[in-house]
């Protein structure tokens, strides 16, 4: 019998709608959610990622500003813009479009942001909150995961959970968040020796490789009932692929996320989330 499929968009949905009564709700009492991006150059990939994140925002009543930046801006300038939004009171979340012109440093970038502005979840202050389960504005491709598992009563207590990421924007804040839940976490990447077998064991596998080139995880590779969530998205002949063969994996997983229609559409509601929630922590400090 073939698992169930995890929906992102229905779920997503589900977080929008909570968003927008939440928008409503502060609105009343004079606070007029807002996030500002910062794009840097004419990445055609980022621009509709940028685009997209507009939209999203438009649906549940966030008002947005959007700042397109020459694809020669330096770090002063970015910085100086970065700064300015900081001191901004009608701004309540900033988003640094990721990845930057090689002359600009991201982690200096967005480390610049103000921790209560941090949407993307990224600055160093809220990432150590986050170690000491005390962040408000988290990451939001792990918060999105996280809302997933929620959303279907999967409880992770006791769970062998298999992570195929450290990364600063998927791995390692998921590892934490994992954690809270007493869920039994390794991280598993490119140097590994025997991912199969740490696969195998697994109780839920989380996979954030993104290249079909060098790693495909298959139905081999997961026991009866496994939990499998894709975070990758890439093209891989001529098609929106992640890292699971879905088609196979499907017949074994207990659940199993889609790409595209999975975990894509949790990061924009959650960073629409984290949007109300930088606006309501503006509120809390008398802005």
């Amino acid at each position: 019998m073939a698992g169930i499929k995890i929906d992102g968009k229905i779920i997503a949905q589900s977080v929008k709608d909570r968003v927008k009564k939440a928008v409503h709700e502060l609105k009343t009492q004079g606070i007029s959610p807002c996030l500002a991006t910062i794009l840097v150059g004419v990445d055609p990939a980022s621009a509709t990622y940028v685009k997209n994140k507009h939209r999203a925002c438009e649906e549940v009543g966030i008002i947005t500003k959007d700042h397109k930046l020459d694809v020669n801006t330096t770090q002063i300038q970015i910085n100086e813009i970065i700064e300015n939004l900081n001191k901004d009171n009608s701004v309540h979340g900033i988003l640094v479009q990721l990845p930057l012109p090689k002359q600009l440093d991201e982690f200096s970038t967005t480390s610049r942001i103000s921790p209560l502005k941090d949407v993307d979840g990224l600055t160093p202050h809220n990432a150590g909150l986050l170690t000491m389960k005390k962040a408000a504005l988290v990451a939001c491709t792990p918060s999105g995961i996280m809302e997933m598992f929620d959303y279907h009563n999967i409880d992770l207590e006791g769970k062998n959970i298999v992570l195929i990421n450290r990364s600063n924007l998927v791995g390692k804040p998921l590892y934490h968040l994992l954690l809270e839940k007493n869920a039994t976490v390794i991280t598993c990447h490119s140097r590994t020796k025997n991912l199969k077998g740490f696969c195998q064991s697994a109780d839920i596998i989380i996979t954030a490789v993104g290249d079909r080139n060098k790693f495909t995880l298959t139905s081999d590779m997961i026991k009866d009932k496994a939990i499998i969530i894709d975070v990758a998205i890439s093209r891989f002949q001529d098609k929106l692929v992640g890292d699971v063969d879905y088609e196979k994996i499907i017949e074994k997983a207990s659940f199993a996320t889609p790409v595209p229609g999975g975990v894509g559409p949790m990061t924009v509601a959650m960073l629409l989330k984290n949007t109300i929630t930088a606006a309501s922590l503006s509120s809390q400090i008398g802005r």
